[in-house]
């Protein structure tokens, strides 16, 4: 479907993108600040695969899924604190080093993304990754400039799938709900549109942990972003 498909035959003045997962396959550098992260620790790394299916809710479940070795983590089950603590500052100073090393564009991200300047949309990321790892990621992949807005998993109080980040979104760019889109590749991506009153498309490609995109409900379904033009 293409994007004009979803506005009455316009083109959206405002789309938010989510980063990992849609715009770029950045769980090579993940699993590397992972496992270094559980080496550190004493720990066996658990490799790309299984990280793979953990990415999507932000660094602190990521990290509370590699302590536990599952997705579906009980806090009951880890109530070391000071384990936790030290695995996600550890984690960050390790992904600091692998952001953008071995992450890659997907194919079509950058047709679209084109397409979209030259109508005029104007565009911000919005992505539960904290904030301080987006921009040198965006610069990495040679996207950063494609983007008038960045949101992090931590420039809000909260995060998708709460609406909150892409209602600031819209304000910030000065966009409604009857011309802006949402673009993820999981359920938080779903679900904060939805809650926002926006139209949702998403990725097959991405991380939901290994569960079929088809069924969350979005207003459209893709392989490659190159499919909205």
């Amino acid at each position: 479907m293409s994007l004009a498909g979803l506005f009455n035959a316009r083109w959206p003045g405002v789309a938010l993108f989510d980063l990992d997962g849609t715009l770029v396959n950045s769980a090579p550098d993940l699993a590397a600040a992972v496992d270094l992260t559980l080496e550190q620790l004493g720990r066996k790394p658990v490799g790309l695969e299984q990280v793979h299916q953990w990415v999507g809710h932000g660094s602190p479940v990521l990290i509370r899924r590699a302590l536990a070795g599952k997705a579906d983590w009980e806090p009951a089950t880890l109530n070391d604190d000071a384990l936790f603590d030290d695995a996600l500052a550890l984690f960050y100073q390790n992904y600091q080093q692998f952001n953008g090393q071995y992450s890659t564009v997907y194919p079509g991200v950058e047709a679209c993304l084109d397409a979209l300047n030259d109508r005029g949309c104007r565009m911000a990321v919005v992505t539960n990754k904290p904030e301080q790892f987006v921009a040198p990621l965006l610069e990495q992949m040679g996207l950063e400039h494609h983007f008038q807005l960045v949101i992090g998993g931590d420039t809000l109080s909260t995060k998708k799938p709460d609406s909150a980040p892409l209602l600031h979104a819209m304000e910030k760019l000065q966009g409604s709900r009857g011309v802006t889109v949402m673009v993820g590749d999981s359920a938080a991506d779903v679900g904060a549109a939805q809650a926002a009153g926006i139209p949702c498309v998403v990725v097959t490609y991405g991380y939901n942990f290994g569960r079929s995109v088809h069924t969350l409900g979005a207003d459209a379904v893709v392989d490659s972003l190159s499919e909205l033009l």
